[in-house]
């Protein structure tokens, strides 16, 4: 495990959390807590991204999904992690979102990394799957099934759920489901 902390630890220092935020909020990028980006919408915390990314494990040359990719941070903090032999595709549902994510991505070279509007409805990109790793940064209240048969047999998923943090493992006898009880987390509801 020392060697995810120092691969994320890694990103963190590559991608500033700075580049993805407002103006308005940009002085407080160094605060440990959720900064409004609009439209309802926060940059998580940095512990809790940190959290998160630890325990999605990503692989160099891995195929990531990122759902809620909001700024675009975690869309290239996955792109650093997985390098220029794999691929990373943020979707998000708020339009605004999807351009600001953009034009905060483009201001660093990862072209394989992109954001694409979310389709009405449909969670994912389930077209473009499956993908080694997904990660998820809005509560669906429970795991989507549809979120799962996006992932590949041998990949993981990290999502919250009703406020518990779930790591979601697939392999060849099916998914399997390991929650995390010892820290509670608020997120927008996935819609």
């Amino acid at each position: 495990m020392d060697a995810e902390r120092t691969r994320v630890s890694e990103a963190f220092e590559a991608i500033p959390r700075v580049n993805f935020l407002p103006p308005s909020v940009r002085s407080h990028a160094g605060v440990d807590a959720p900064l409004p980006i609009g439209h309802g919408v926060t940059n998580s915390q940095p512990w809790t991204v940190r959290f998160m990314l630890r325990r999605l494990a990503v692989p160099p040359g891995a195929r990531v999904l990122d759902v809620g990719s909001g700024s675009g941070w975690t869309t290239a903090l996955l792109a650093h992690l997985t390098g220029p032999t794999g691929s990373v595709v943020g979707v998000e549902v708020i339009p605004a979102l999807v351009e600001f994510g953009r034009r905060n991505l483009a201001g660093f070279r990862l072209p394989w990394a992109r954001i694409e509007p979310a389709a009405p409805g449909v969670l994912g990109l389930p077209d473009a799957g499956p993908f080694d790793r997904i990660l998820v940064s809005a509560d669906a209240g429970s795991i989507p099934v549809e979120l799962e048969r996006q992932l590949a047999v041998g990949g993981r998923m990290v999502l919250p759920a009703d406020g518990v943090m779930w790591t979601v493992t697939r392999d060849d006898a099916g998914w399997h489901h390991h929650p995390d009880p010892d820290h509670r987390f608020a997120f927008v509801p996935l819609v």
